[in-house]
């Protein structure tokens, strides 16, 4: 789409419509209360960075199915490579067999890696909980160690072991006690709330000086510790960048100690940031790389990436049904093949540096907004109570961020909240300049008006 098409959202009445509320009911009689509808949009298709319900109602979208539909929805070619893999093999478990889809998208991602394809073994899975659970056990596998290290505010997901990393929702570990022991939790590089109330200028990063000088010496011996698990850009707890020489300092504890480091780049990879994988903002290099997510533009499909010399486990030690799917895998190629080939990974850079420099102007008039950040479309805005921010105590102000979201889904903008107080700003990487600007057109109409 050019930046002179003039779609905009079209909203035909109140939301949902008498076809979407019915849709709405049925749901709310059948399915598990644990799922979350921060508001009622009922989609019925989509294309590209639009979606329609089943009233005609016409929606931009700017969260991609939290950050998964990174080529947008229903993108032709992906499309036709899902045909084109249906028509020939859906299923034949890459457990027990083998089948091309799966080495074929393995050697793309093991080439983004700074290790090497020669040097890079992947597994795949079906979501990202999934990979993290596999780099957990092939953490302990590969270390012998038995203990975690995580970050506040952090999100892995919600099966067992990578709920015991999470510490982003106290609601997503109620009720789920005991979690798998031996994982320690510490404050994230958030140098707008940092823990420590110090200044990044002169800190010296403390908060990843406590490993080294308090746990290392009071609590966890270090030699126990099989491996350290962190976003480069966390995703759930805010969308929060971390400060600069933060993962380096990470790397290099870890590096001192012989502690594996593993990326979760679930949400932040795959072309998300303006870069394959966030990390490589940093030039830091981990050992295992955990990616779901954007990878096969909303196909279900996770991946753990790691060292040839790390992912020696033998045959039967850690397998699946399903993961690695041929039809998923072939999305995955497509996928990677529009991120690299199609100017997608460039897309996400300018549209990104676009949406932050009309978030600035925006903030110019809104002290609500307490910060902007992020890299490529993986954008944060923190909202707070301006008062605060005047006391130098930049208090959060949730019921504002979900007005300005509510504000927004009336007009026909879909967002999705982060955090405590954040809007999480994250379409899909075809977003054209002319979606970011009616997207902020409704985003400025909706702050105001919250």
């Amino acid at each position: 789409m050019s930046s002179s098409d003039p779609w905009k959202p079209v909203i035909k009445g109140s939301l949902p419509g008498p076809a979407g509320a019915a849709i709405v009911a049925r749901d709310h009689n059948l399915m598990s209360p644990s799922y979350t509808r921060d508001y009622p949009v009922v989609v019925d298709y989509g294309l590209g960075c639009r979606l329609w319900d089943p009233d005609g109602n016409e929606f931009l979208d700017f969260n991609a199915g939290i950050a998964v539909c990174s080529t947008g929805h229903c993108h032709p070619e992906v499309v036709a490579a899902i045909e084109q893999q249906a028509r020939r093999l859906i299923h034949m478990s890459g457990t027990d067999f083998y089948y091309s889809p799966m080495p074929d998208l393995a050697e793309r991602l093991a080439d983004t890696v700074s290790w090497g394809r020669e040097n890079t073994r992947v597994f795949f899975s079906n979501s990202g909980t999934e990979a993290v659970e596999a780099a957990i056990k092939l953490a302990r596998h590969a270390t012998g160690r038995p203990r975690f290290i995580a970050f506040k505010g952090s999100f892995h997901g919600r099966t067992m072991g990578s709920l015991s990393l999470t510490a982003s929702k106290v609601a997503q570990r109620r009720g789920f006690f005991p979690d798998i022991p031996g994982v320690t939790h510490i404050p994230y590089g958030d140098c707008f709330r940092c823990p420590y109330h110090l200044q990044r200028e002169d800190c010296e990063i403390h908060c990843l000086k406590v490993i080294e000088e308090d746990l290392f010496t009071a609590t966890i011996p270090a030699d126990e510790v099989a491996a350290v698990v962190v976003e480069p850009i966390q995703g759930e707890g805010g969308y929060v960048v971390p400060p600069e020489g933060w993962l380096q300092a990470l790397r290099d504890i870890t590096r001192k100690h012989g502690i594996l480091l593993i990326f979760d780049e679930v949400q932040c990879g795959m072309g998300r940031t303006g870069k394959m994988w966030a990390h490589q903002h940093w030039g830091v290099e981990p050992d295992i790389i955990c990616s779901a997510k954007g990878i096969a533009s909303g196909m279900p499909l996770g991946a753990t990436i790691a060292r040839k010399d790390l992912m020696t486990w033998p045959p039967g030690s850690h397998a699946t049904t399903f993961g690695g799917n041929p039809v998923c895998c072939a999305a995955g190629i497509a996928t990677y093949d529009l991120l690299t080939q199609g100017g997608l990974i460039a897309n996400a850079a300018a549209m990104g540096e676009r949406i932050m420099a009309s978030l600035a102007e925006l903030q110019k008039e809104n002290p609500c907004i307490g910060q902007i950040r992020g890299k490529g479309l993986m954008i944060g805005v923190e909202i707070v109570n301006p008062a605060s921010v005047k006391r130098g105590v930049p208090e959060r102000d949730q019921a504002k961020r979900d007005r300005i979201l509510e504000n927004a889904f009336k007009q026909g903008l879909l967002l999705l909240g982060c955090g405590k107080n954040a809007i999480r700003i994250c379409p899909p990487l075809v977003v054209s300049a002319q979606e970011v600007d009616t997207a902020m057109d409704i985003i400025r109409k909706s702050v105001q008006d919250s």
